[in-house]
């Protein structure tokens, strides 16, 4: 799963799911749905939860400086804000 599935209703179990099959981590904008999975199946390659930001570009910075701290996201919840 990933471009042109937005919109077709599936799972969030599912994406994890697929995630994890494809050893890929996982970025969404669904922060509530992903934190509980992540507390449920903590077998994950990382999730990245986001707040909706219309500065895509600052969004893509901030995603890749927390990555970047982070270093293995095997396993590991990152929680991306909106500036202030």
């Amino acid at each position: 799963m990933g471009a042109g599935h937005a919109g077709l209703a599936i799972s969030d179990e599912s994406v994890l799911d697929h995630a994890v099959s494809e050893e890929r981590s996982v970025v969404t904008l669904n922060r509530r749905h992903f934190v509980r999975l992540h507390a449920e199946r903590p077998d994950h390659r990382g999730i990245i939860v986001c707040s909706l930001d219309a500065d895509f570009e600052g969004l893509a910075r901030r995603i890749d400086a927390e990555i970047s701290r982070c270093g293995p996201l095997e396993g590991v919840l990152i929680r991306v804000n909106r500036p202030g």
